[in-house]
Protein backbone atom coordinates (compact mmCIF):
# COMPACT_ATOMS: atom_id res chain seq x y z
CA UNK A 1 0.00 0.00 0.00
CA UNK A 2 1.57 3.61 -0.70
CA UNK A 3 1.69 6.42 1.23
CA UNK A 4 -1.00 8.02 -0.52
CA UNK A 5 -3.16 5.04 -0.12
CA UNK A 6 -2.97 4.85 3.51
CA UNK A 7 -3.76 8.38 3.83
CA UNK A 8 -7.18 7.85 2.07
CA UNK A 9 -7.83 5.29 4.11
CA UNK A 10 -7.38 7.37 7.15
CA UNK A 11 -9.70 10.01 5.98
CA UNK A 12 -12.00 7.46 4.70
CA UNK A 13 -12.36 6.12 8.14
CA UNK A 14 -12.90 9.34 9.77
CA UNK A 15 -15.54 10.64 6.93
CA UNK A 16 -18.08 8.48 8.75
CA UNK A 17 -20.66 9.21 11.53
CA UNK A 18 -20.98 5.85 12.80
CA UNK A 19 -17.15 5.36 13.01
CA UNK A 20 -16.99 9.06 14.56
CA UNK A 21 -19.46 7.82 16.90
CA UNK A 22 -17.45 4.67 17.65
CA UNK A 23 -14.28 6.45 18.06
CA UNK A 24 -15.74 8.48 20.51
CA UNK A 25 -17.03 5.92 22.56
CA UNK A 26 -13.42 4.41 22.49
CA UNK A 27 -11.91 8.05 23.70
CA UNK A 28 -13.24 6.95 27.27
CA UNK A 29 -10.99 3.73 27.19
CA UNK A 30 -10.79 -0.12 25.70
CA UNK A 31 -14.75 -1.89 25.14
CA UNK A 32 -15.72 -5.26 23.89
CA UNK A 33 -17.23 -5.05 20.75
CA UNK A 34 -20.52 -5.69 22.43
CA UNK A 35 -20.34 -2.82 24.75
CA UNK A 36 -20.03 -0.44 20.70
CA UNK A 37 -23.16 -2.81 19.82
CA UNK A 38 -24.92 -1.51 23.07
CA UNK A 39 -24.00 1.54 22.90
CA UNK A 40 -25.23 2.18 19.11
CA UNK A 41 -27.96 0.45 19.30
CA UNK A 42 -26.79 -1.49 15.65
CA UNK A 43 -25.90 -5.17 14.88
CA UNK A 44 -23.04 -6.76 15.44
CA UNK A 45 -22.10 -7.43 12.01
CA UNK A 46 -22.72 -3.75 11.22
CA UNK A 47 -20.41 -2.73 14.15
CA UNK A 48 -17.45 -5.11 12.82
CA UNK A 49 -17.73 -3.55 9.31
CA UNK A 50 -17.03 0.09 11.26
CA UNK A 51 -14.26 -1.75 13.40
CA UNK A 52 -12.96 -3.05 10.24
CA UNK A 53 -12.75 0.01 8.62
CA UNK A 54 -10.68 2.05 11.60
CA UNK A 55 -8.69 -0.82 11.95
CA UNK A 56 -7.59 -1.27 8.47
CA UNK A 57 -7.03 2.37 8.52
CA UNK A 58 -4.41 2.02 12.08
CA UNK A 59 -6.53 3.95 13.97
CA UNK A 60 -7.97 1.67 16.51
CA UNK A 61 -5.95 -1.93 17.87
CA UNK A 62 -7.93 -5.05 18.90
CA UNK A 63 -7.25 -7.45 21.31
CA UNK A 64 -8.56 -11.04 21.84
CA UNK A 65 -9.83 -11.85 25.19
CA UNK A 66 -11.20 -15.11 25.67
CA UNK A 67 -14.60 -15.25 23.14
CA UNK A 68 -14.40 -11.18 23.81
CA UNK A 69 -12.76 -8.91 21.37
CA UNK A 70 -11.86 -5.72 22.69
CA UNK A 71 -11.05 -2.39 20.57
CA UNK A 72 -8.71 0.89 21.60
CA UNK A 73 -7.67 4.07 20.10
CA UNK A 74 -4.29 3.00 18.57
CA UNK A 75 -2.01 5.69 20.03
CA UNK A 76 1.68 4.39 18.50
CA UNK A 77 0.85 7.04 15.21
CA UNK A 78 0.69 10.66 16.88
CA UNK A 79 -0.65 11.99 12.74
CA UNK A 80 -3.57 9.68 13.05
CA UNK A 81 -3.72 10.09 17.17
CA UNK A 82 -3.65 13.59 16.11
CA UNK A 83 -6.14 13.57 13.26
CA UNK A 84 -8.87 11.51 16.01
CA UNK A 85 -8.44 14.72 18.36
CA UNK A 86 -8.76 17.16 15.76
CA UNK A 87 -12.26 15.42 14.20
CA UNK A 88 -13.73 14.44 17.68
CA UNK A 89 -13.05 18.34 18.64
CA UNK A 90 -14.83 19.54 15.79
CA UNK A 91 -17.81 17.19 15.75
CA UNK A 92 -20.84 18.83 17.21
CA UNK A 93 -22.07 17.06 20.29
CA UNK A 94 -25.14 16.14 18.79
CA UNK A 95 -23.80 14.11 16.32
CA UNK A 96 -21.75 12.31 18.25
CA UNK A 97 -24.93 11.71 20.89
CA UNK A 98 -27.02 10.62 18.69
CA UNK A 99 -28.21 6.95 19.20
CA UNK A 100 -25.85 6.81 21.48
CA UNK A 101 -26.89 4.70 25.12
CA UNK A 102 -24.90 4.82 28.10
CA UNK A 103 -24.46 1.63 29.31
CA UNK A 104 -22.03 -0.67 31.60
CA UNK A 105 -20.14 -3.13 29.99
CA UNK A 106 -22.25 -5.92 28.88
CA UNK A 107 -20.24 -8.93 30.18
CA UNK A 108 -17.94 -9.93 32.94
CA UNK A 109 -13.89 -9.47 31.98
Amino acid sequence: MTKRDDLLNVFKALSDKTRIRILKLLEEGELCVCDVVAALEMVQPKVSFHLGVLKEAGLIKDRKQGKWIHYRIDDSDIFRRFLILSVLERTPEDVIKEGLMVHGPQHAS
